[in-house]
């Protein structure tokens, strides 16, 4: 047997319980197309090592008879694992570049990062309605990770949060990466947003405002009424509100010059 490909499909295996998880043993097989056998063997695995743990949860709809489902969830080991595995050499090699080429190059690592997922989505979201470009882009970010979701808001515009930042300790010391993930995400939208809170900040949920096109159209428009003017500024009042110490992160990183 491949100890290396072994090593690989475990590492997958942890990968998903940790995004998707509590998850079954069935759902895995079916997600990754392994068999139950081999599921089992990789659990047993991670199991022993203290990565997940066994969870159990009695299906929907089934009340009294039948044995629970037993489902498997990353532990904080586990999570740990996955962060500073990543993170310890993320966040070494970035200060290694910061301190021979500056801050600059930072920024411009963070957009070569970013423009991945721009040139995997560009075309897409050029194809997609303009109303439903947050839920296409909160499903590929969660594909990667992100464990995202989108809303509507209430006075107009879109909210997308990303539950899980899987470079967030590293984003906390160098901020370009949040910087350029929200650039891409205004490219990829077509419209306006607005960086509220971030996990790497401290916040719980990555939370991003996505301005309304037809806002956004007015706003681009030279004869924008007084009135018109009003209610946007009356909207991102609120917003500032409701998020005191939010800001956008472009505004952030150069006052802190970083």
């Amino acid at each position: 047997m491949d100890i290396g490909a072994e090593r690989g499909t475990r590492a997958r295996v942890a990968r998903l319980i940790l995004e998707h998880g509590p998850v079954s043993a069935a759902a895995l097989g079916e997600r990754l197309g392994l068999t139950p056998a081999a599921v089992r063997r990789h659990l047993d695995a991670l199991l022993a090592e203290g990565m997940i743990e066994p969870r159990t949860a009695r299906p929907r709809g089934q009340r009294g008879r039948g044995r629970p489902a037993k489902m498997f969830a990353i532990t904080d080991a586990g999570r740990s694992a996955f962060v500073h595995a990543y993170d310890d050499l993320a966040g070494s090699a970035l200060r290694f570049l910061a301190e021979r080429l500056g801050g600059e190059a930072v920024s411009e690592f963070a957009q070569a990062q970013v423009s991945g997922l721009v040139g995997r989505l560009e075309a897409l979201m050029r194809e997609v309605p303009a109303d439903q470009r947050v839920r296409v882009l909160a499903e590929a970010l969660s594909t990667e990770g992100y464990a995202a979701s989108a809303s509507a808001m209430g006075k107009g515009g879109e909210q997308l949060c990303q539950h899980h930042c899987p470079v967030a300790h590293v984003a906390e010391q160098f901020p370009q990466l949040c910087e350029a993930e929200t650039e891409a995400f205004a490219r990829l939208l077509g419209t306006p947003v607005q960086r509220l809170a971030t996990i790497a900040n401290g916040d719980g949920v990555c939370t991003t405002h996505v301005s309304s096109h037809a806002l956004a159209a007015r706003h681009a428009r030279p004869d924008l009424s007084a009135a018109d003017s009003s209610t946007a500024d009356s909207s991102t009042a609120d917003l500032s509100a409701a998020h005191p110490s939010s800001t956008s992160s472009t505004s952030t990183s150069k006052e802190s010059g970083r």
